[in-house]
């Protein structure tokens, strides 16, 4: 490995996946990188993934630890960190991370993106978590927050949750995340059924996946349709979804598809008849937000979207796409059936869409305005 790195990307993901947070990384970090001539990137590992690779000038370093409670790996990685970014430590003149575990052994200039709040996400994965312990981590994004000379946000609602927790107003930047063009034509994916609705994502609770699952169910009528759901995650971690298709007695008709390379996703979002979005009014999108890169790309691909009427799906798409009140299914499958039946509103839709998704390249060029703000100060 070698010394004297100029800039750092950290963060407590891992690096590649078919997972958004990933997308994410390889944009932001390649425009930190081009900027610097290179650096070292912090993720984490697994699978098959190599522990240490070199890309020109980038260092991929990956954390491949195995501790299974959450908090202890978190704890492990930000000591992880520490080691890594140590023969640096002159050199250093940005480190550009994404959580509070990557921030805490920074000790120069940072710039903090919060796309999540651990303290609202981690009861979803760890139902049973003390909340001194959320208190804890509350302090702790504070902390890392407070010390950012900037901070980044893809949506409103998360610039609230930071200057709430800390974040200065002036330094909060908002860069909604962003979706390529897709070419118009993409060739249906061999495997994909004739007529078919589509989920692309995670499937963590907040996600809605078992509303989407019970509104398709109602559309039991429709028996030429299909649900296809491109997981960004195993088999096993879909298992309970699985079940619960089986049980609506929809299993046959839904059509799961995992971990694709994510340069496969927009053939099957192009050739969808709606992309749907079904979060939930959980605290994980009302108080912390998001900016659904599963809705962007719909988007981008001229995909009608049906999605959860929340502010930040309503950011994301103006007016230009059919909202329904979360966690209802009998409103889903209704306003599903209507843009089915209507296909030309639909499409409409899709065509309005279209023009407010922004290229990773103009993504890429508002972070640059941000670093420079930074390097002024």
């Amino acid at each position: 490995m070698s010394d004297g790195h100029r800039a750092a990307y950290v963060a407590f993901d891992r690096f590649p996946s078919a997972k958004g947070s990933a997308v994410h990384i390889r944009h932001m970090a390649a425009e930190l990188f081009d900027r610097y001539g290179g650096g070292l990137l912090c993720v984490l590992g697994g699978g098959e993934l190599p522990a240490y690779q070199r890309e020109g000038g980038v260092e991929i370093v990956r954390f491949t630890g195995v501790v299974p409670n959450l908090l202890d790996r978190a704890e492990a990685f930000t000591r992880w960190v520490a080691e890594q970014l140590a023969p640096h430590r002159d050199t250093l003149e940005l480190c550009h991370v994404r959580d509070p575990w990557s921030a805490l052994p920074v000790t120069g200039r940072m710039v903090y993106e919060a796309n999540g709040l651990p303290s609202i996400e981690l009861p979803y994965a760890w139902p049973l978590v003390a909340p001194a312990t959320l208190a804890k981590i509350r302090d702790l994004e504070r902390d890392c927050l407070s010390r950012a000379a900037a901070v980044v946000v893809p949506s409103y609602v998360i610039e609230k949750a930071v200057i709430d927790r800390g974040a200065a107003p002036d330094r909060v930047h908002l860069i909604p995340n962003g979706a390529d063009p897709v070419p118009a034509g993409l060739p249906r994916p061999p495997a994909a059924p004739g007529r078919y609705l589509i989920y692309v994502g995670a499937l963590q609770a907040w996600q809605g996946v078992d509303v989407l699952l019970r509104a398709f169910a109602r559309l039991a009528d429709l028996t030429d349709l299909a649900l296809v759901v491109c997981s960004s995650v195993s088999p096993n971690r879909a298992r309970p979804l699985r079940r619960l298709a089986e049980r609506l007695g929809v299993g046959d008709r839904v059509v799961w598809q995992y971990t694709l390379p994510h340069e496969e996703v927009a053939a099957w979002l192009a050739n969808a008849e709606l992309s749907i979005a079904p979060l939930t009014a959980s605290p994980r999108n009302l108080d912390q937000g998001c900016s659904p890169i599963k809705v962007w790309e719909s988007m981008a691909a001229g995909t009608p979207v049906v999605a959860s009427d929340l502010p930040v799906t309503r950011e994301v798409l103006g007016e230009h796409g059919r909202f329904v009140p979360p966690d209802r299914p009998a409103e889903l499958a209704r306003a599903i059936r209507v843009l089915l039946e209507y296909p030309e509103a639909a499409q409409e839709l899709a065509a309005r869409a279209r023009p407010r998704v922004l290229a990773w390249s103009d993504v890429r060029h508002r972070l640059a305005a941000v670093y420079d703000q930074v390097e002024l100060h």
